[in-house]
């Protein structure tokens, strides 16, 4: 396995360790990156977007000819990452000896790591990995409410925190969207920080209520008796008592007699 180490920093400091390690032609202009890979060991690209809220959006299009590791170094101002998969998979532990999350194709994944620890991707070999990275600091930016949302919602205090799951198709055409903003300079800038806004607000926004889906089952089960009440009331009087005495059956219920003296 090919073991490689990213340092954090700066937008340009990582496309430079990025460039070193995959030994790949980079490009840079008004914040848009371009790194073009061509290598005995792998081929691809990666491109990136550094906005002026240190907002940021990457695209990793790879195939490696080995199995690869790399290894990102940690640090406590660390975004919390939005990773989307298009094609192939990638794992992801903290530290080289930590528990193994595997992100495949048609899933997404939420990321924060602000602890000692590197977070460590792993790559397989011969098998082409497309995946979105989209980055929002929870400190200094200008995005205030939404970046205390966020940090809410996605960091813990151990400083390590990842969710895998399943895509949000939403996500998928504001992604897709992103892609295909025909306007260039201030306005094009302007439209794509309003999309990528739209999808970490669509994040808060289903990781807020995903603990809903814990309430379905017990909701489930609550509304059978009500729905077969519902159907009683529309019976006669003798599918009445019939309907009663399998409704006490299955959902164990007692009845009592009821007894009322008529008043002398």
């Amino acid at each position: 396995m090919k073991k490689l180490y990213i340092n954090t920093g700066g937008f340009d400091a990582v496309f430079n360790d990025l460039k070193d390690s995959f030994s790949g032609e980079l490009t840079a202009k008004d914040n848009e990156y371009n790194l073009e890979i061509k290598s005995k060991w792998t081929r691809g690209s990666i491109k990136g977007t550094r906005f002026d809220d240190k907002v940021l959006f990457m695209h990793f299009d790879l195939e490696f000819h080995q199995e690869v590791s790399l290894s990102i170094e940690s640090f406590k101002t660390a975004p919390v990452f939005f990773v989307y998969c298009e094609n192939g998979n990638v794992s992801h532990s903290f530290g080289a000896n930590g528990e193994k999350k595997l992100l495949s194709k048609n899933q997404s994944a939420v990321l924060s790591n602000s602890s000692v620890i590197n977070s460590v991707l792993y790559f397989e070999s011969h098998k082409r990995i497309q995946f979105t990275l989209l980055g929002m600091p929870t400190i200094e930016n200008k995005n205030s409410e939404l970046a205390s949302q966020v940090k809410q919602r996605f960091t813990n205090d151990s400083g390590n925190y990842i969710y895998v799951g399943k895509g949000n198709s939403r996500i998928s055409e504001k992604i897709n969207e992103f892609k295909t903003v025909p306007q260039t300079g201030i306005v094009g800038t302007l439209l794509k920080k309003s999309i990528l806004k739209n999808i970490v607000e669509i994040e808060v926004e289903q990781h807020s209520f995903n603990y809903l889906k814990t309430f379905d089952p017990v909701v489930n089960l609550a509304m059978k008796p009500i729905n077969e009440i519902k159907r009683i009331s529309a019976m006669n009087f003798s599918e009445i008592l019939a309907a009663a005495r399998h409704f006490r059956a299955k959902y164990h219920f007692s009845f009592k007699p009821y007894n009322q003296k008529l008043a002398s």
